[in-house]
C-alpha cells in the first residue's frame, strides 16, 4: 500500500470546508509525534487536536490555507495553516493543557522581540503557522510545495511579508530554501520555563527561530 501511495499524484489547493477536520486530525498526528517542542512538553495527539480546532476559523473560509491531497482518494497527506498576522488569539484558549505554556511562551519571545512596538496592519503579512505532512508522502517534497504555494497565493493577495516560526532543524531547513530569513532565535538549552529547563531533552535541535520573507 505504501508503494502504490508513493505513485499517486498530489493535489494542491486552498483549504475548503470540507477539508478542515482530516488537516486537524493531520497536524495533530504529524506535531505530537514529530515536533520537539510538542514532544518535550508530553502532548498527546488529542491535546493538539483540540489546539488546532480552536484555529480553523484561520484555515476555513480565509483563502490563505493550503492543503495537499492524494488526487485519487482526495485524502489530505498535507496542510500550511496560514493566518494573518494582525489576527487575535482564537476563543477557548484557556481550555487548552497546561502543556502548551512553556511553547507559546518561547514562541511569545520570539514575536515580541520582532514586532517591538510596531503593529501590522491587516492584509500586510501572512503568518505561516502550522506546516504538517503525512508519513505516508514524505521525501516527495510536498512541504517545499505548500509553502511555495501559500507564498504565491499570498502574494496575489497584496501581502507584502510573510513570517514564521520555525520549531527544528527540517521546517528551518525548508523555510530557507524558500527565501526566508533568520531573524531572532531562542535556545531549547537555554530556556527555561517558570525556573525549569522544560526543552533541555531537544537541545540537540538548538531552538525555535523566527524567520521572514518579503514577497514584493
Amino acid at each position: 500500500m505504501k508503494n502504490t501511495t508513493r505513485t499517486e499524484l498530489i493535489e494542491y489547493s486552498l483549504c475548503a470546508e470540507d477539508d478542515v477536520e482530516a488537516m486537524c486530525d493531520l497536524l495533530a498526528e504529524v506535531f505530537s509525534r514529530g515536533d520537539p517542542p510538542a514532544i518535550a512538553a508530553g502532548l498527546t495527539a488529542l491535546e493538539f487536536r483540540l489546539f488546532v480546532q480552536l484555529l480553523r476559523p484561520k484555515a476555513d473560509g480565509r483563502g490563505l490555507t493550503i492543503v495537499a491531497r492524494l488526487a485519487d482518494s482526495g485524502r489530505v497527506v498535507g496542510a500550511l495553516l496560514t493566518e494573518d498576522s494582525s489576527s487575535s488569539l482564537p476563543d477557548g484558549m484557556e481550555r487548552l493543557s497546561r502543556k502548551f505554556d512553556p511553547i507559546f511562551d518561547i514562541l511569545g519571545q520570539l514575536d515580541a522581540e520582532y514586532r517591538g512596538d510596531s503593529e501590522i496592519a491587516h492584509g500586510e503579512q501572512l503568518h505561516l503557522f502550522l506546516l504538517g505532512v503525512s508519513p505516508l508522502v514524505v521525501g516527495r517534497g510536498v512541504a517545499h510545495e505548500l509553502v511555495r504555494m501559500c507564498l504565491e497565493n499570498g502574494s496575489r493577495l497584496g501581502y507584502r511579508t510573510a513570517v514564521t516560526e520555525a520549531t527544528n532543524k527540517a521546517s528551518q531547513h525548508i523555510f530557507r530554501k524558500a527565501g526566508f530569513s533568520e531573524r531572532v532565535s531562542r535556545s531549547y538549552k537555554d530556556y527555561r520555563f517558570e525556573g525549569r529547563a522544560v526543552f533541555v531533552s531537544i537541545a540537540d535541535h538548538g531552538g525555535p527561530i523566527l524567520m521572514d520573507k518579503q514577497l514584493t
